[in-house]
């Protein structure tokens, strides 16, 4: 039997990621938004063949933000499913840990255009994806 696109499973329509929960001394947290996007999500990305989650992360942070981190730095925090902010259509099923990045500065590198520390109240104002304001925006 052939399916249409319009016909296959919901897992066909979720991209799974690894996401950085990273808050500075403030409470803010950490947001970054790729070129050529408008929402701000937390750091993270897709998976390379073979890669486990935490392996990802840190993969991504270096790429995405220059941080050097090591696995012993991520904390796990769960598994967090919301809808893809740049994929309509899409789900996102997050692997999430909180990363402590002591005193390493995060700068904007490889696809990332722009990051921003926000609290929940800056991010009012923000397109920000459905994944860091449902579950990590910090309260005010």
């Amino acid at each position: 039997m052939v399916t249409t696109a319009s016909e296959a499973p919901t897992a066909a329509r979720v991209i799974r990621v690894s996401a950085a929960v990273i808050t500075d001394c403030d409470g803010r947290l950490l947001l970054v938004r790729k070129a050529g996007t408008t929402a701000f999500m937390q750091p993270g990305g897709k998976p390379e063949p073979g890669e486990t989650p935490d392996v990802t992360l840190v993969r991504e942070l270096a790429e995405e933000v220059g941080l050097q981190l090591s696995v012993a730095d991520l904390e796990p925090l769960g598994e967090f499913t919301a809808h893809a902010a740049n994929e309509p259509g899409f789900l996102v099923v997050a692997d999430v840990f909180r990363a402590d990045i002591g005193t390493q500065v995060p700068v904007a590198d490889a696809e990332i255009e722009e990051l921003r520390w926000v609290t929940r109240a800056e991010a009012s104002a923000l397109d920000v994806a459905p994944l860091a304001r449902t579950y990590f925006l910090p309260a005010d």
